[in-house]
């Protein structure tokens, strides 16, 4: 027997820690320190509504609908023979998607563990292993990355309910516990008052500026993990009773409030590190080592904090690790879930033998840094992505039929078929989504 979720708010843990990731915890509040602060963040929210909610809830309502992995769902959606072979190539680029992420997101991972260890090697004094764990070195990165995928492939293995739900349900609120220290502490700080502002107060002559847009846009598209498989494969574990637009909004709102709370953190950080004497921004406004202020400007400003600094340090890389494999496990799935339905082999063994070829994978990405690293990121989420993602908008609006759309929309919402949504959204999937998404294909390359 299939698994499934057992509770709604298990699907809502685990959806929304598919989506909160270090996009949310870094990407986030980078882009909103270079691209005006506020305006930004009204520019983030009015598109998350109007991008990635409707495509959510398109992903969600496939998934449920075909109640299977992600390329046997996308499948079912078609009606002739030629209709299911299109729609088969999508999925089988869909399940591409979180396994090339994978692969270079737990190297990113590994450096976040290690951090995290420099940080406990300093409050023993050991400084040799502290100056170790943070230099940038070949067999760092090989060590960090080989203990995230074990710490993955944990969690998978277990299942649906043992592993996946329950380890999300304690995950996520222990990341919004860690997020609400660490920004009731900021505040305390000399500085933070200026970033808070920076981030809430809108320059409104730049909320129109094409470039802060397409930004908006793109990361709001890439926030749920659009196009990425992995909600379209926990919908296929969600229960036929649940309302897909009420939890798909659920999800949205918790991914949304994890990214403007990262923001509440990361921005006054940053004008805290700048009084601390941290170079952040360039003389022409522009935010310095955006990449890297993981990894740079934040660990810069815990030192200027003393004995405190080593607490705030520990939480914050404990709360990144935990973004950090919320989101791997959900990658790891895609495949996993579909070659123990397509080829009746245990979950445990597929979790392992997936898990262990896709870290060789990254070693060797590691041991090719220059080439592969840079090349994988663009490959996953400048091109495969975004295009899998329009394959879907036209799936679902396209090829699966209005009535058929209905029929699965509207078990566990009876009240569906009067409403302004449902009036809406049909339409707006099939002409509105797949011109945004082309804007961010364009915007990606």
């Amino acid at each position: 027997m299939r698994e499934s979720f057992g509770s709604r708010f298990g699907f809502i843990m685990a959806a929304a820690g598919a989506a909160v990731g270090l996009g949310n915890i870094w990407g986030f509040p980078t882009q909103a320190a270079s691209n005006g602060g506020g305006a930004f963040l009204i520019a983030y929210l009015v598109l998350v509504m109007l991008l990635a909610f409707p495509m959510l809830v398109m992903e969600v309502a496939i998934g449920r609908h075909g109640q299977a992995n992600p390329v046997d769902s996308v499948r079912a959606l078609g009606q002739g023979s030629g209709q299911k072979r299109v729609a088969g190539l999508i999925g089988y680029a869909g399940m591409m998607v979180p396994s090339l992420v994978l692969t270079f997101y737990a190297i990113v991972a590994g450096w976040l563990l290690a951090f995290l260890l420099a940080t406990v090697t300093r409050m023993l004094g050991w400084q040799a292993a502290t100056d170790w764990l943070q230099a940038f070195g070949l067999w760092r990165n090989i060590l960090g990355t080989l203990v995230f995928y074990l710490l993955t492939i944990l969690v998978v293995q277990a299942g649906v309910r043992a592993g996946i739900e329950r380890w999300s349900a304690r995950l996520m609120p222990a990341l919004l516990v860690l997020f609400l220290l660490l920004f009731g502490y900021i505040l305390t700080q000399d500085g933070a008052g200026e970033g808070l502002r920076h981030y809430l107060v809108p320059d409104f002559s730049k909320i129109m500026e094409p470039s802060l847009l397409i930004s908006a846009m793109g990361q709001a598209f890439f926030s749920l993990t659009i196009g990425g498989c992995s909600m379209l494969m926990y919908g296929s574990y969600l229960s036929k009773k649940e309302s897909i637009p009420a939890t798909a909004f659920q999800v949205t709102l918790l991914d949304t409030g994890v990214a403007l709370l990262a923001g509440l953190v990361i921005l006054p950080a940053m004008f805290v590190a700048m009084r601390n004497g941290v170079t952040i921004f360039a003389d022409d406004g522009s935010l310095l080592s955006s990449d890297t202020l993981v990894f740079v400007v934040l660990p810069a400003l815990f030192e200027t904090m003393g004995p405190v600094g080593v607490l705030m340090s520990l939480i914050f890389f404990v709360l990144m690790g935990i973004a950090a494999l919320t989101s791997s496990i959900s990658m790891l799935e895609v495949p996993v879930s579909y070659s123990i339905e397509r080829f009746g082999v245990s979950r445990p063994a597929m979790s392992w033998l997936l898990g262990v070829g896709l870290a060789l994978f990254s070693v060797v990405i590691c041991l090719n840094f220059g080439a592969l690293f840079g090349f994988v990121i663009r490959l996953a989420t400048q091109y495969t992505q975004p295009l899998v993602a329009l394959g879907f908008c036209l799936l679902g609006g396209w090829m699966w039929g209005r009535a058929r759309l209905f029929q699965e929309l509207v078990l566990g919402t009876p009240t569906l078929s009067g409403s302004l949504f449902w009036r809406i959204w049909p339409w707006y999937i099939r002409f509105v989504c797949p011109l945004l998404v082309l804007l961010v294909i364009w915007h990606s390359l």
